[in-house]
Formats: C-alpha cells, structure tokens, sequence
C-alpha cells in the first residue's frame, strides 16, 4: 500500500509517530467514452462558454458563487491566510463509546501504522483503548482539509474513519415518517419480529459479494473472447403485497426453511432464532 500522509497521533503528551494508508477501494468497472463512428476516447476539455475558446489549468481560477451568476474569487493566497495548526498531527480530542455514534457520520477509513520510534506507544494507546472499549475523536488536516475523525481498534491496528460534522448532516425532518406505531396490529408487529429474529445470525463480510460485477466482469471476459453472451433468465416479478400479514406469515415460513436447510448443512453458521407467537 502506498503511504498517503506521515505525521503523528497527538495523546495527551504523547506523539506517537505514524503512517496512514487508505483502507478500502472502490471495485467498481469503469469505462471510457469512445466515439461510436471510429471507437477512439472522447476528450473533456475544459471550455469558456463566453470566450468560445480552450482554457488551460493556469487560466482557471477558484471562484464561490454567493448569487446566481455572481463569484467571488478565492486565490492561494487566501487559503494560505487560514490558520492550520499542526497539519501534520492527530489530535486527539475525546474519548467516547462507538455505539453513541451513528454510521451516517463515518466517511473514507484508513489505516494508521506506527512509524520508527513509535511501536512502543502505539501499542500502548491499542491496549489502553481495547481495555477501556472506548474510541478517540480526533482533529486531522489532510491535505488542505480540517476534518474530524474516529479512530478505533481493529485486529489490533488502528484504524481511523474521517466524519462528518453535525452541519454536513442533513436532517430528515422533511421526509415520511409512514404511520403512527399505534396504528399497526400486535399480531403485525409480533410477525415482523420474528421474521428478523429468523434472519438474524453474526455478521459475516465473506458471505456478500458483488452479483452484479462479477456478472458484468463475465460479459466483459465473453467479449474479449468473441463468445456469444448467454442472457441469465429472469426471475419473475413480485406483485405488489395486497395484505401484510399473509406476506409476513409466508416470508417468517420461508426464513424458517432457509435457516433449517443452512443449520442442516456442514459448517452452517445461521443461529437459531426464537420464533414469536
């Protein structure tokens, strides 16, 4: 992995040197826009609409717009007048459990190595925060960007998630929130709990994977080869539910079924769930 930023966590009175590595990426199959006629790549330029005419990087310049067609330009010079203290430290700011954070909050994670010098105090922060259960909030600069970050223990190396502040959150107070609970039926509800409860079983990453890529990978791979493309053959189309209890009752059934036949099975794994009544 290719080291993305060099700096240092920030505890108490103790830097703890390290590296941080990007933790995830994005698998997805990207294509090229070619032109139909000859199959060459479509170029983007960059274009004035006024001007009529090619703009080349160090013609452009950053500008706000603060009203319909209206900008105020910010130059480097500007963002060099911001104060940015310790650009190259992890603050740590708090202590807090992880389950008081919601998951909306969390963005991109990487991982945190410790450098020459700081194996000692690194595992000592990873055993203290292990024993404790508790994660850090902390304060980084990445590049040019402040952002708040969580850093927690995993498989003893830790890893940190950048997040969102409060104000980047949006608020779903526009949205439906469907019916008052104390419209829906006992037995309705005593129904959907035990549809969870018989799908409930320990998260395990391995058993997902991506259907459709690898779908897409296959047609790819057929193309290359010259094959011809065998269409998968379509599942039917659910109808729309007309009563919830029937759809419920026949959805707890087929859990059921599923979780014997998975339990029936070598190395099954799904728990069994009490059944509600």
């Amino acid at each position: 992995m290719k080291v993305l930023w060099k700096g240092a966590i920030s505890f108490g009175l103790v830097n703890i040197p390290i590296s941080m590595y990007v933790a995830t990426e994005n698998k997805d199959i990207k294509f090229n826009y070619l032109h139909k006629e000859c199959m060459s790549p479509v170029k983007y330029q960059k274009f004035c609409s006024r001007c009529e005419k090619e703009v080349k990087s160090d013609e452009i310049v950053r500008g706000y717009e603060y009203q319909k067609g209206n900008y105020v330009v910010i130059n480097q010079e500007d963002f060099e007048r911001i104060p940015q203290e310790n650009t190259k430290t992890v603050d740590i700011l708090d202590f807090v459990s992880l389950s008081q954070v919601d998951p909306i909050y969390f963005d991109k994670t990487y991982y945190l190595e410790p450098s020459a010098g700081g194996e000692k105090a690194y595992s000592l922060i990873v055993e203290a925060m292990q024993k404790t259960g508790k994660i850090a909030i902390a304060k980084i600069y990445i590049r040019t960007k402040q952002s708040l970050a969580a850093i927690r223990v995993k498989d003893n190396v830790l890893i940190m998630e950048t997040i969102f502040y409060p104000d980047e959150i949006r608020s779903p107070a526009s949205l439906s929130q469907g019916l008052d609970p104390g419209k829906l039926h006992d037995n309705e509800i005593k129904m959907a709990v035990s549809l969870i409860e018989n799908l409930s079983t320990d998260f395990d990453p391995s058993r997902y994977e991506d259907t459709y890529r690898q779908a897409l990978w296959e047609i790819i791979e057929a193309r290359i080869a010259g094959q011809e493309i065998v269409t998968p053959i379509q599942t039917a189309e659910k109808g729309n539910v007309v009563d919830l209890m029937e759809a419920l009752k026949a959805s707890v059934k087929l859990a059921e079924e599923n979780r014997k036949s998975t339990a029936k099975k070598p190395g099954g794994t799904r728990k069994k769930a009490k059944t509600g009544s």
